[in-house]
């Protein structure tokens, strides 16, 4: 395989270290599912994404998105970094003012706003309301307010009100126990949201899953924001609103979550880190 070009990329966050890194393959062309997924599982992050040509006429680019174990139908940062990937080596938007991406869930729109942040549109979901006592055991929490729903956008989250943003710091997730959940609530992870009493953040936001038997924590998750976003849209709510993710692991991931006539927009912004070849 001759050296492909390469970016790893901090998304959410307009300061590198601070969000969700992603590594993005700039063209996948020649590459195989079992090169993808040996690639994937050798950058070890959450996510790494191929880029490929289009294969739908509206389409800008196609994307798969491989974790380390396994291939995804749809993530919210890989779509985020992704673009900011194409944009910064000079990808020219068949419409002027967005991308759109094509990935195994479909097509995703991509907005690009006038300072460059990017937001893409969350896809449609289904939602289900979830009660089950194993989740508060699974969060060492009894401060767990309201009802929980599994929204399901091809990924699926357990969203989880809390009774404020400090007792969603206060969780401590038992692994054993989060996994039987996800195993019964048939989900990828749980959302744990609750609001800041004031300042220029509305929401603290934290996502959690066991993989392989270890637990782990998201810095920021586009998906489980967008899955929250419906959840507010299916309360009623929808108004504009802002989320601080990663502050347990020492990051300050940020995303903006907008309602607007044409869908609900998360976005937030991407840097650089790492820009050079890939050999192999």
């Amino acid at each position: 395989m001759n050296p492909l070009p390469f970016k790893q990329v901090d998304v959410f966050t307009s300061h590198a270290f601070q969000g969700n890194p992603l590594a993005v393959i700039m063209d996948a062309s020649q590459m195989s599912d079992a090169q993808m997924a040996a690639i994937a599982r050798w950058t070890n992050l959450s996510e790494t994404t191929f880029v490929l040509p289009a294969t739908h006429a509206d389409a800008d680019y196609r994307v798969r998105i491989f974790t380390p174990g396994g291939e995804l139908p749809f993530a919210g940062h890989p779509t985020l970094g992704t673009a900011h990937a194409l944009l910064e080596a000079g990808l020219q938007p068949k419409t002027a003012g967005k991308l759109v991406q094509e990935c195994a869930l479909g097509l995703v729109t991509v907005r690009i706003s006038a300072d460059s942040q990017l937001a893409f549109a969350a896809p449609d979901a289904s939602l289900q309301p979830f009660n089950d006592a194993l989740l508060a055991t699974a969060m060492n929490s009894d401060a767990i307010r309201g009802e929980a729903c599994i929204v399901d956008m091809g990924i699926r989250w357990l969203v989880v009100p809390m009774e404020s943003a400090a007792a969603v710091l206060a969780a401590r997730a038992d692994a054993n126990d989060l996994a039987r959940l996800q195993k019964h609530a048939q989900v990828n992870g749980v959302a744990l949201f609750g609001a800041h009493d004031s300042g220029e953040i509305d929401y603290e936001f934290r996502a959690l899953f066991v993989e392989a038997g270890v637990l782990v924590e998201d810095p920021v998750t586009g998906s489980a924001n967008a899955c929250l976003a419906r959840w507010f849209a299916a309360q009623g709510q929808q108004r504009d609103y802002s989320v601080r993710q990663g502050t347990v692991l020492q990051r300050n991931g940020r995303v903006q979550v907008s309602y607007r006539d044409d869908g609900i927009w998360i976005g937030g912004n991407t840097v650089t880190v790492i820009n050079g070849t890939l050999s192999a």
